[in-house]
């Protein structure tokens, strides 16, 4: 199960942290972000011991999403050594969503 981050583990496991990292920028009154979810859950399977997957709520972190610019919600962000690689926003089918996923990977190594 995708886990939820605060600012303090944004922080050290995103920011501070050496793993590569997904981070799901939505809020709970956001329809597409409830479509996204259990996409997003069967995707962090698929990306097992490559890609770490959170999410972030911006209405409770709001400081966060404003300083990475999140304008519109689903926001995917995709960071490796506290700084962001890519994004994907918007809702997309599942394959979709993958293949952009594998195409930010290969901009890490």
């Amino acid at each position: 199960m995708v886990h939820e981050l605060t600012a303090a583990t944004f922080q050290t496991e995103v920011v501070e942290g050496k793993k590569p990292y997904i981070i799901d920028f939505w809020a709970a009154w956001c329809g597409p972000c409830k479509m996204l979810a259990p996409i997003f859950e069967d995707l962090e399977k698929d990306f097992k011991g490559k890609l770490n997957f959170a999410k972030l709520n911006i209405d409770t972190h709001d400081e966060i999403a404003r300083e990475y610019e999140i304008m519109s919600i689903p926001c995917l962000v995709i960071f490796s050594k506290g700084k962001e690689v890519d994004r994907i926003v918007g809702l997309s089918p599942k394959p979709e969503m993958k293949k952009m996923m594998e195409a930010a990977l290969k901009k890490i190594k």
